[in-house]
C-alpha cells in the first residue's frame, strides 16, 4: 500500500514539474529576465532531483533489500554496482 502511495506522489510531482516546464517555456516565449528563467530552471531541477531520491530510496527498499535476502553473491554483487553507477550520475547532477 506504501508503494502506490509514493507512486502517486511522484506522479503527482512530476506533473507539477511538468506544469514548470511548461512554465519555463512560456518565460522565454514572452522574453522574460534571464535571471528569472534560470532560478526556474534550478527550481525543475531540484524537483526532478528530489523525485529520483524517492524512487532510488523505494528501490533500495524493496528490490535491494529482497536481492540482499534471497540472492547469491552474483546477484548482490550486481546490485551493489548497480546502486554504484546511479549514485555517480546522481552525483555529477549535483
Amino acid at each position: 500500500m506504501k508503494h502506490k502511495t509514493t507512486h502517486k506522489e511522484n506522479l503527482s510531482a512530476l506533473s507539477r514539474v511538468e506544469g514548470q516546464v511548461r512554465g519555463i517555456q512560456n518565460m522565454v516565449e514572452k522574453e522574460k529576465y534571464c535571471i528569472d528563467i534560470v532560478n526556474q530552471i534550478h527550481a525543475v531541477v531540484n524537483a526532478l532531483y528530489r523525485v529520483s531520491e524517492k524512487i532510488l530510496t523505494k528501490h533500495i527498499e524493496g528490490c535491494v533489500a529482497e536481492t540482499f535476502k534471497r540472492r547469491g553473491r552474483q546477484e548482490k554483487d550486481k546490485k551493489i554496482n548497480e546502486l554504484m553507477s546511479v549514485i555517480k550520475r546522481l552525483h555529477k547532477i549535483r
